[in-house]
């Protein structure tokens, strides 16, 4: 119990026996009239009228104790300070505006042919020229193609007058690459891309008489979808579903118009065949 509570427990007690001096006080007065010897009766009446003093001498006493009592009290007993609880700050998080990078179009002359190759996606087999396979046999993982080449003439070796930029009509279009590490029996796929769109392929498996390496492969385009157009365009070999060379050349009209068609756009992808 603290000293507050104390003080205020005291002042109870003042008053309760203020009340018990009272009525003690009033017994003795009744009594003192029924003695009919003075000297008791007056001795009656002085210990009620004592017993009065102190009552209101209590009921005093009950005023002054949670006022000056208290403070007399914690003069004598200084009170200890207590550690108050410190509220803690809550951080209310504040929303944080972003801001956006708006690019400024600028008019710039692009070249005909563009040297500046775009990424673009990993090439990979569709599922339609998937479904095609005939064999089950599991690639070699170190096969190699060198880059392509492309022609539209073949010596049985190599493209003739190799080039990445022709000019219309043309009737067939070589592709030329050299070969290591192959595995007969399993299937590969040239596939043939006008402006990313599938124009020509073919795919079948490797064939014994062409061995596990050597030069003067190809693959050929003959008859592509809605015939040869002008357009960018893109071969991909791959050895089963592994993705081994791109090459990529472009067709125009006529070369001495070359500046009154769209420019083209080349699409960059490492090829990862390192030359046999």
């Amino acid at each position: 119990m603290d000293i507050r509570t104390g003080v205020f427990v005291l002042a109870f007690f003042s008053v309760v026996g203020a009340f018990l001096a009272f009525r003690s006080a009033i017994r003795n007065m009744q009594s003192a009239r029924k003695i009919s010897f003075y000297s008791l009766r007056r001795r009656y009446n002085s210990a009620a009228w004592q017993l009065v003093g102190f009552a209101l001498f209590l009921i005093g006493l009950a005023f002054w104790l949670p006022s000056g009592g208290a403070q007399t009290i914690y003069r004598v007993f200084p009170p200890s300070p207590t550690p108050s609880l410190t509220p803690t700050i809550t951080l209310t998080p504040t929303i944080t505006l972003t801001p956006t990078l708006t690019l400024t179009p600028t008019l710039t002359i692009t070249p005909l042919v563009s040297d500046t190759p775009t990424l673009t996606p990993t090439p990979f087999l569709p599922v339609a020229i998937e479904a095609l396979f005939s064999a089950l046999p599991t690639p070699n993982p170190e096969s190699i193609f060198t880059a392509l080449q492309f022609s539209t003439e073949f010596d049985g070796v190599n493209p003739v007058d190799p080039r990445t930029v022709f000019e219309l009509p043309i009737t067939t279009m070589y592709a030329g690459f050299d070969y290591n590490n192959t595995i007969p029996g399993v299937q590969w796929t040239a596939l043939w891309y006008r402006n990313r769109e599938l124009v020509c392929y073919e795919t079948e498996p490797w064939r014994d008489e062409w061995g596990t390496g050597g030069i003067g492969g190809y693959t050929s385009c003959t008859d592509p979808l809605e015939g040869w157009q002008p357009g960018n365009y893109e071969v991909q070999i791959f050895m089963g579903t592994e993705w081994k060379v791109v090459g990529r050349f472009t067709l125009l009209e006529a070369l001495q118009t070359a500046t009154a068609t769209s420019t083209p756009e080349f699409f960059d992808t490492e090829t990862p065949t390192p030359a046999p």
